[in-house]
């Protein structure tokens, strides 16, 4: 008897099936148009909590740009809005890229339980990151607070803060600087001084340890739709499984061999907080490029640097070594730290390095 082989589908064949798919279940459907948030984001699915229906805001039914609006978040829902049902769903194929936070309206086939995403309600926010394809990659919608978390192991890098800072500036989010694991900090280590600039550049900062009091982190997180971000190993899966007991996160252990953090989040997934609000939960990232912002938006994330930008002799000045560098100058009298200094050219040389790639 001979066999009979499975056909391997073209990358075509596939969409053209997927799409058949997603008019049948919107052909099939009651026609009745759903609120919901999208809680998690894999592949080309997402899993869309239904939500009420008080939501009378404009919303998004192509590609098209979007303005912040005051609309509601999940966070000023009540925790009865979240215990509704879960769908499964695909987006229509004129929307953009849908991520988690993203409050959408859609359609349901109530026989095979699947959804189409109709349409997307305007974004308060957009926190994005560049790919391995060096392509700008959405991460999560509707953010309102970005929690930075570094740690005393794997060893925090000073220029990775200060990216994630840059794309907090970038985005218009307020961050969150979390030093964690407080047991394991020693005098030598200079993370608490290091903590301390950045308060005093104005940033909000707080230490933490993992099984101690979280009561502060807690306020501060309150009625907010949170990213925890940071190095993998740096302990957010702890604080997560802390703060929300049970959201029932693996935490890996650090390699002792690279004492790198090992990946332990494949998912973007939105957590309701038990005393109102939600986190959203992503994939840890060594690296956070900014190489897609322009120099004057690197510049822009800087904050402390302002009343030096344009003071300079020179009006092209790199503020590396020209002279009558403002910013060189503020350095050399400890008004500027020159650690930020060093960051901005850094940041500064690859946004102008992939700009001439590009």
């Amino acid at each position: 008897m001979a066999l009979i082989r499975k056909r391997r589908l073209t990358n075509q064949q596939t969409r053209r099936i997927e799409a058949q798919q997603t008019r049948r279940v919107d052909e099939e459907s009651d026609g009745e148009l759903r609120e919901g948030l999208i809680i998690t984001h894999y592949g080309r699915q997402l899993l869309v909590q239904e939500l009420g229906d008080n939501i009378d805001s404009p919303v998004v039914t192509e590609s098209q740009g979007h303005s912040p609006q005051d609309i509601p978040l999940v966070d000023q829902q009540g925790s009865d809005q979240l215990s509704q049902k879960i769908w499964r769903c695909h987006a229509r194929t004129n929307l953009p890229v849908l991520v988690t936070g993203d409050r959408v309206r859609f359609q349901v086939d109530e026989n095979t339980e699947l959804g189409v995403i109709t349409a997307l309600h305007p974004r308060a926010s957009l926190l994005t990151r560049p790919d391995r394809y060096h392509k700008v990659k959405p991460v999560a919608a509707n953010v309102t607070l970005i929690v930075v978390v570094f740690a005393a192991l794997p060893v925090p890098s000073p220029l990775l803060i200060d990216r994630y800072l840059v794309a907090c500036q970038q985005a218009d989010i307020p961050a969150l600087l979390v030093l964690g694991k407080a047991d394991l900090l020693t005098p030598e280590d200079g993370l608490v001084d290091l903590l301390a600039e950045y308060n005093a550049l104005g940033y909000d900062t707080l230490t933490v340890q993992t099984d101690g009091d979280l009561s502060e982190l807690i306020a501060k997180m309150a009625d907010k739709t949170v990213v925890f971000v940071g190095q993998s190993g740096v302990g957010k899966s702890s604080l997560i499984n802390a703060l929300i007991p049970d959201a029932n996160l693996k935490v890996n252990i650090i390699s002792e061999n690279s004492a790198l953090g090992q990946h332990t989040t494949t998912t973007t997934t939105l957590l309701p907080l038990p005393n109102g609000g939600a986190l959203i939960d992503s994939p840890g990232i060594r690296e956070f490029g900014v190489w897609h912002l322009t120099v004057d938006a690197i510049r822009n994330g800087f904050i402390e640097m302002y009343p030096y930008y344009g003071m300079c002799r020179f009006r092209n000045c790199l503020h590396k070594n020209e002279p009558g560098c403002a910013l060189i100058a503020a350095a050399a009298e400890g008004k500027v730290l020159p650690r930020r200094l060093a960051s901005l050219n850094r940041l500064e040389d690859e946004a102008r390095e992939a700009e001439k790639n590009a």
